[in-house]
């Protein structure tokens, strides 16, 4: 008897189509005949897994074999019509459900598989071969003549890429280890604005096709990895510049790092620790717009003040008496 393609993948009869391709995966790579030239039966294995894989992994296939397990392959997947009794033929055996008194087919091998023959039934239809075409059969290891090639698994990576180049754009290696344990090393393209948690497809760089079709596609979650400066909120970047206490007093002419690159702001006179300056246009772009950049201010006190410094300080307070805590509320 075939064995069951569940026991085959290690799989339970519920298991999701993930569970389904990483059970694949892992059993191709194991499996797989270049990677075990001295094991005679390795390569009897590695097919079981091909055939159960293409069977599982498409949901019309998989639905077949749930109801009628290996025989919806020797018929064509078709359901049983009304007093089946549990057969998968149908009432009487017959594959298009008829049962005494209803149509007759009579079908030679060429016939079956689309030659001249006797695949027609009473009444028009359109044959035996049409049928076997339409619910996917054909020779085990590669798709039925008319279907495209089963393609590959898709792949899931992450990578982290520098602040500077998520606001920018630019490219990041990254390394990946290949059926057989081989390590290989790609470039990944950057765009530029991409956001932390976004995907980026990378169409052929996924698991082979196991019968002939295209290879999957690798998909990368990109995280982005903290500045020591810079924060940024969508488009929008924010940073502090420390300022000097005179500079805050009587206002100065201040250098800003941005992604664009260095900046002139102008400090207006008597400016507070925590004054914002807006930059437009100097945040993250992206789709063709770009954001804008906040300059929050911070008063650096000089150190090292003496008393009399200290005194000059009062002195000037007291002559500009202020309450800067008055809207403090719980």
């Amino acid at each position: 008897m075939p064995k069951d393609h569940y026991e085959v993948l290690g799989v339970s009869r519920g298991a999701s189509a993930d569970d389904i391709r990483k059970a694949y995966r892992d059993l191709a790579r194991k499996h797989h005949p270049d990677l075990n030239p001295d094991n005679a039966g390795a390569k009897q294995k590695f097919q079981e897994v091909q055939v159960a894989f293409e069977v599982l992994n498409d949901p019309k296939k998989r639905e077949q074999y749930d109801r009628f397990g290996h025989a919806f392959e020797s018929m064509g997947g078709g359901s049983g019509g009304p007093g089946g009794g549990g057969s998968p033929f149908g009432s009487g055996g017959n594959p298009f459900g008829g049962g005494p008194g209803g149509a007759e087919f009579e079908f030679d091998l060429n016939g079956l598989f689309g030659g001249p023959g006797k695949g027609t039934a009473a009444g028009g239809a359109g044959g035996f071969a049409d049928m076997f075409k339409q619910f996917g059969g054909g020779p085990r290891g590669r798709s039925a003549p008319g279907q495209a090639p089963t393609k590959g698994a898709d792949l899931q990576h992450e990578i982290t890429v520098p602040f500077a180049t998520a606001v920018l754009g630019g490219e990041a290696a990254l390394s990946l280890q290949r059926a057989g344990g081989k390590l290989e090393t790609i470039s990944v393209k950057i765009p530029a604005g991409v956001e932390g948690g976004k995907k980026i497809r990378l169409r052929g760089q996924g698991d082979p096709s196991p019968a002939g079709g295209p290879n999957g596609d690798l998909l990368l979650t990109v995280h982005v990895a903290p500045h020591p400066c810079y924060k940024r909120t969508g488009k929008r970047l924010d940073i502090v510049a420390p300022i000097t206490l005179a500079e805050a007093a009587t206002g100065a002419k201040i250098d800003v790092p941005t992604p664009k690159g260095v900046i002139t702001l102008s400090v207006p006179p008597g400016s507070s620790s925590g004054k914002k300056l807006r930059v437009r246009g100097h945040g993250v772009q992206s789709d063709g717009a770009a954001g804008d950049l906040f300059v929050e201010l911070q008063i650096a006190m000089p150190e090292g003040l003496t008393e009399d410094d200290a005194a000059s300080i009062r002195e000037v307070s007291e002559r500009y008496p202020q309450t800067p805590r008055e809207a403090l509320r719980w």
